[in-house]
């Protein structure tokens, strides 16, 4: 609609090793997930080749240790990573961070041995992983889930279901958040459990309103044996752990929300910008060049407060507040900008043929995800003035 070159997000980046790794990763995206996303997600498919791509390529297990097959990139890197892999498709810049997620457990609290036996083969032998703590009757209160493990002489027994799971039923590592003890957050403790354990199964996934082509299924553990060394970190220490992961991937999802955003606003400009009406373009109008304006300045905004709260991440200091700060007004921003972007094409934005429809539909789950924007706005209220009188 315009010849207007589109001119990619400049980033400030630490190192030279940094401004290459972005470059190969707009170079994937541009020639490998860009140009299928739309007619992939209209057909439900995932992308399976392009994640054996990126571990390839060594993106999937980018912010861990290289000693087990990471890359040893700071967040502020790696958050950078998933906002571009966002931009072009969010199925699988969402699916990089599940799947850091998912990893996140063995490597902060896993044994040297374990991390030595899983880690590289999660980290860059081309393995998806999943995170399975949300259940049918336990998502935001998630201390009260009910899935349960039973020890059984050196095994555990796993049974229950599992919610709202990303990659469910296709993945090949679980990270699972059972129950082993008394009730509340002090009796869950954390399993690595491979995907194709027996009494394992995947449902069929959910019809969702958007990112049709990331699987999101219940995901069914019938009598899943375990053996005691596929336990991560103590019993009883579970849920310190999935909060500890939600932190992390909090970022994540706040940056995939300024990648979607992104690709909103670069859609609308160059539509503004090439569409003409009363004999010139419609990008000469107050009305629409103030919504640009707003558009542009709130991405900004969202990049500076995630990148923020991972230069704290990165410093090894408190960084919770920061992730929910991020999360909240990054997906909040990218479901105003993909809004306003189909305001912007008008009818043609209503339609099928232009992609910010899809962008508006994809950015409403991204207030849901790893936390609803309600809890996140408790999270900072809890920092700020305390927890709430009992």
């Amino acid at each position: 609609m315009s010849d207007r070159d589109q001119q990619p997000v400049e980033r400030q980046l630490p190192t030279d090793e940094s401004r290459d790794l972005i470059a190969l990763v707009r170079d994937i995206a541009q020639r490998e997930i860009a140009p299928k996303a739309a007619e992939e997600e209209d057909a439900g498919r995932f992308p399976r080749e392009v994640f054996t791509l990126l571990s390839e390529s060594g993106l999937l297990g980018l912010p861990y240790d290289s000693e087990y097959g990471g890359g040893d990139q700071p967040y502020e890197v790696y958050l950078q990573v998933l906002e571009e892999l966002a931009a072009a498709r969010l199925t699988v810049g969402l699916g990089v961070s599940v799947h850091t997620l998912a990893s996140y457990a063995l490597a902060a609290y896993g044994t040297k041995g374990q991390q030595v036996e899983h880690l590289p083969a999660m980290l860059g032998g081309g393995l998806l992983g999943a995170y399975c703590l949300s259940e049918p009757s336990s998502g935001s209160d998630a201390a009260s889930l009910r899935t349960k493990a039973v020890r059984d002489g050196d095994h555990w027994v796993i049974t229950g279901t599992k919610a709202w799971i990303t990659h469910g039923g296709i993945a090949d590592f679980y990270t699972v958040m059972a129950r082993t003890g008394e009730e509340g957050s002090r009796g869950i403790t954390a399993f690595l459990v491979p995907g194709d354990a027996e009494g394992l199964t995947g449902a069929v996934p959910e019809r969702k309103m958007g990112m049709k082509g990331s699987p999101t299924a219940q995901v069914h553990f019938d009598g899943v044996r375990v053996p005691d060394e596929r336990r991560v970190g103590e019993e009883g220490q579970g849920f310190a752990i999935a909060l500890a992961a939600l932190d992390s991937g909090r970022l994540g999802i706040a940056a995939c929300a300024i990648g979607l955003a992104q690709a909103a606003l670069d859609e609308a400009v160059a539509y503004a910008t090439g569409r003409r009406q009363f004999g010139r373009p419609i990008s000469d109008f107050q009305g629409l060049r103030f919504m640009l304006a707003d558009m542009a300045t709130q991405i900004e905004a969202g990049r500076a407060l995630y990148l923020a709260a991972a230069r704290l991440r990165d410093a090894g200091r408190p960084f919770a507040r920061q992730a929910a700060m991020a999360k909240l007004h990054c997906t909040d921003t990218a479901m105003k900008v993909t809004t306003d972007a189909v305001q912007i094409l008008g009818g043609y934005g209503y339609t099928a043929d232009f992609p910010v429809e899809r962008y508006m539909r994809e950015a409403k789950v991204l207030q849901i995800v790893e936390g609803t924007n309600q809890i996140q706005r408790m999270v900072i209220a809890r920092h700020l003035a305390g927890p709430e009188a009992r």
